[in-house]
């Protein structure tokens, strides 16, 4: 018996040739060129160039639950057992080609024959069972352990090299999704320190990362799959999105992710939904956000309807919980927290009156290119809560540095925070929201009530219509009994795509941009 001591899961981070930027290296005559082609193709003939906003920090498969790992990495470098379809949400076989529960605790999956890792060595059940064992409650602090296994505690076995059998501590019945959280390494992958470039049974393997400048993956010539129409695939990253837009009008890259609407991409910039809830993360552990008062005065004083329409140009609609349409537990009857400044003094006041202290300083942390006009947001937010009477100070920061403040163990020192946030629940199931960013101890959550965390423990093991309603009264609660999130807005995204693909977005794209979906027009 092989034994994984993760954490249960409490069932349980997008017309016209616009010439607006000239960087080092860039070719100023004959039009607008962005970049020189051939740092975009790196010489590979027919090459898929995407830009991103940023550069991956790493391909490490068991970090591929952050966006800008996942966009890459994910059933493009390394696989899952199982693949969810983002838009129905049905689960397909991939290196597992049927699952079955055995019991309330235990279920069996039965490997793919046939399949090799990018290295030539073979896949089969003790690759899968090696993996849990490294990424799930190990000392790698995965962030597939927290956001999808948290508190989980799973017992891998291997009767045989096509057989893997998963128990868990408590009934589990999403345990399967779970699963297709987590892209399968060969046995032997580092298990004391996370990896930059991995192997994995993909279509695609990692040919050559330029730090700084780009990352090329060629095509696996022995994947066991369908063949994916491009022999590599080209990324480059720019943070500014009109340089990314104007890439796409001008040919010099294929598809560009996270658009704004004012970015100059016209109508080779396809919206649709992606899935993510943006909101403002509050300290609840820290004066004077620890009194509810200031928390729901938190709610009160931001326009949301004002921003989506003033800064997010409609792309987006107000939102009043964390979790979107679609996703189960999501509560159709939860409204967005209505405008009222003159609610929020009066609440501000109150506590005032009782010795809270409102004016100390509170930091509004944002994250640099987050999304389109994420600046200006923060700016709108600042000023709404100032005029409240609340004290607020903005900090941009880079990913990483943002990361430091959403991801356990927190900033210590930091005094009470205000973090914007953007969450994208791309299971379907409110219980990877709940674990994560409600439950008292979830990896993205500063604080919370024991009632709650024993209404998502419930509710995690429930199925069918009482999983959709306990899920919705924990949305409630949290709304009316805890206030940690100031929710703002359901987003939508902006896909920069050129003429000569066709490629067709879906609810995950944004973390999860799947090569083999990608083919030429002609």
């Amino acid at each position: 018996m092989r034994t994984s001591h993760c954490r249960t899961a409490r069932p349980s981070p997008r017309s016209g040739i616009v010439c607006l930027v000239t960087l080092a290296g860039l070719v100023a005559s004959g039009g607008c060129t962005v970049a020189n082609s051939d740092s975009l193709t790196g010489g590979a003939k027919g090459a898929l160039r995407i830009v991103l906003p940023q550069e991956p920090p790493t391909l490490e498969p068991c970090e591929s639950s952050l966006t800008s790992t996942g966009v890459v990495v994910r059933s493009n470098v390394t696989e899952p057992l199982i693949e969810r379809d983002p838009t129905s949400g049905a689960l397909k076989p991939l290196l597992a080609t049927e699952w079955k529960a055995g019991g309330p605790t235990t279920w069996t999956f039965k490997m793919r024959e046939g399949v090799r890792f990018q290295d030539g060595t073979a896949f089969d059940a003790d690759d899968v069972a090696f993996t849990i064992e490294r990424a799930v409650g190990s000392k790698l602090g995965c962030n597939v352990d927290g956001y999808v296994f948290a508190d989980s505690k799973l017992s891998v076995d291997v009767p045989d090299k096509s057989t893997l059998t998963v128990t868990t501590t408590e009934p589990d019945p999403i345990l399967p999704l779970r699963l297709s959280f987590l892209e399968i390494v060969p046995t032997g992958t580092n298990t004391q320190a996370k990896v930059r470039e991995p192997i994995g049974t993909g279509p695609y393997r990692i040919a050559k990362w330029d730090p700084g400048i780009s990352l090329q993956l060629d095509r696996n010539d022995d994947y066991w799959g369908a063949k994916p129409s491009y022999p590599a695939v080209r990324y480059s990253w720019r943070a500014e999105s009109t340089i990314r837009a104007a890439m796409i009008t001008s040919g010099e890259a294929d598809l560009a992710t996270g658009l704004g609407p004012e970015d100059g991409a016209g109508d080779l910039a396809v919206p649709y939904a992606n899935n993510e809830t943006t909101a403002l993360r509050m300290d609840g552990t820290e004066p004077p956000l620890n009194d509810i008062r200031v928390r729901q005065a938190v709610n009160y004083a931001l326009d949301k309807q004002g921003i989506v329409q003033s800064l997010l140009l409609n792309l987006g609609q107000p939102a009043g919980q964390l979790v979107p349409p679609g996703v189960v537990g999501h509560d159709p009857a939860i409204r967005p927290w209505p405008y009222d400044p003159a609610k929020a003094k009066t609440l501000i006041a109150q506590a005032r009156a009782d010795g809270v202290p409102v004016d100390q300083q509170i930091t509004l942390i944002g994250r640099n290119e987050q999304f389109p006009r994420v600046a200006e947001i923060v700016e709108a937010m600042q000023n709404a809560l100032s005029e409240v009477g609340l004290n607020v100070k903005i900090k941009m920061l880079d990913t990483a540095a943002q990361l430091e403040y959403q991801l356990r163990p927190f900033v210590k020192g930091a005094g009470p925070v205000l973090l914007l946030i953007q969450h994208g629940n791309q299971a379907g199931d409110a219980a990877f929201t709940t674990s994560q960013y409600i439950a008292s101890d979830g990896p993205q959550s500063w604080f919370g009530a024991p009632e709650l965390d024993d209404m998502i423990d419930k509710a995690g093991q429930m199925t069918g219509a009482k999983r959709q309603q306990a899920f919705a009264g924990v949305l409630r609660y949290e709304n009316d009994h805890v206030v940690e999130y100031a929710h703002l807005a359901h987003m939508r995204g902006l896909l920069g795509m050129s003429p000569n693909i066709r490629y067709q977005p879906n609810p995950a794209t944004g973390d999860e941009l799947r090569l083999a979906d990608v083919r030429p027009a002609k």
